[in-house]
């Protein structure tokens, strides 16, 4: 009976362990690669290719909250201050890249005839008002040649301007943009013709300076 009844008893299940795998804190991970990263929080935005997509972007922060008026201030404050720094990463596409750069310190260190252009354009405005036959005709003439011999200097000047930009950078503009005569030539003059405090981004050299 002794015997049926040993038998009879359950045999006791075997004891598994368990390794009990604690967390690894700090750099127990390998560091994820630049991809996956990107990945997880998503591509980089390309910079804004105008002013009012900035705007767009300057109204809501990396986390996608809302700013508040006095952060946004800030914000365009901060972005305004790197574009008239010349910062390729806020400025106009027309004004990125080293050649462009280039061209904006021959223009800015040069004392250019087109900027008489917009104060005789100022005056002539101013004669235009006075009731004398004689002023109102030559006023306009004025204005007339200052602006004809303003942009002869400038051809002459840009053409200058298009063997330096060539010499300096013979690949071509990194950022992709025309290195031709013709559009530096305009690019230049459309700065010459503003005064030195209206530019942007401000000028990085003084009058006479010499560029190398």
């Amino acid at each position: 009976m002794s015997l049926l009844r040993r038998k009879s008893e359950p045999e006791a299940a075997p004891v598994v362990e368990t390794a009990v795998v604690e967390p690894t804190v700090g750099k127990g991970r390998p560091t994820p690669k630049r991809r996956e990263a990107e990945g997880r929080r998503g591509p980089v935005p390309p910079p804004p290719m105008t002013q009012r997509e900035a705007m767009k972007r300057s109204k809501v922060n990396t986390a996608g909250r809302k700013l508040t008026k006095d952060e946004r201030r800030a914000l365009a404050a901060e972005r305004r201050e790197k574009m008239m720094a010349g910062d390729d990463r806020f400025v106009l596409p027309r004004d990125r890249g080293p050649v462009r750069a280039y061209v904006r310190d021959l223009v800015d260190a040069r004392r250019n005839v087109a900027g008489l252009v917009l104060p005789f354009a100022l005056l002539s405005f101013v004669v235009i008002l006075i009731p004398n036959a004689l002023v109102s005709i030559y006023g306009p003439m004025l204005l007339f040649i200052a602006l004809l011999v303003a942009i002869l200097d400038f051809v002459f000047f840009s053409k200058k301007m298009a063997r330096l930009v060539e010499a300096k950078f013979p690949k071509g503009d990194p950022a992709g943009l025309s290195t031709k005569g013709r559009a530096l030539g305009f690019y230049g003059f459309n700065r010459a013709i503003l005064f030195r405090k209206m530019r942007a981004p401000r000028p990085r050299v003084v009058p006479g300076q010499t560029i190398d």
